[in-house]
C-alpha cells in the first residue's frame, strides 16, 4: 500500500488505494477471496472528506461501503486525482461508448 504523504500521490497511487479499498470490501463479504482479485473501478460512489490533518476516502458499493485514511494529501488533490483515474480506467476498457 502507498504511504499516506501527499507528494507522492499520483494516478497511480490513487488507482491502487482505490483497488485495495474494493478488494478489502470484497474480502469482507468472501474472506476466501482471491487478494489479487480483479478490480474495475465503477459502480461505486466515493467522496473525499476532511479529518483533523488529513483526509479520508470513503466508499460505497451494493455489497457494503469502506472508509480508508487519514491521508495527509489535499482534499483537492485526492479528489481530481480520483477524477481521473475513474474517467482513465473507463476510457481505457471502452473508448468508442459515447457516455
Amino acid at each position: 500500500m502507498p504511504g499516506s504523504e501527499g507528494p507522492e500521490w499520483d494516478d497511480a497511487t490513487v488507482h491502487a488505494v482505490l483497488v485495495e479499498i474494493l478488494r478489502a470490501i470484497g474480502r469482507a463479504e468472501d474472506p476466501t477471496a482471491p487478494p489479487d482479485r480483479p478490480v474495475f473501478l465503477q459502480g461505486f460512489s466515493w467522496i473525499v472528506e476532511p479529518l483533523d490533518d488529513g483526509v479520508v476516502i470513503a466508499i460505497e458499493i451494493p455489497m457494503g461501503a469502506a472508509v480508508a485514511g487519514p491521508f495527509k494529501v489535499s482534499q483537492s488533490m485526492l479528489d481530481a486525482g480520483i477524477s481521473r483515474v475513474i474517467r482513465a480506467e473507463r476510457q481505457s476498457r471502452s473508448p468508442e461508448t459515447i457516455h
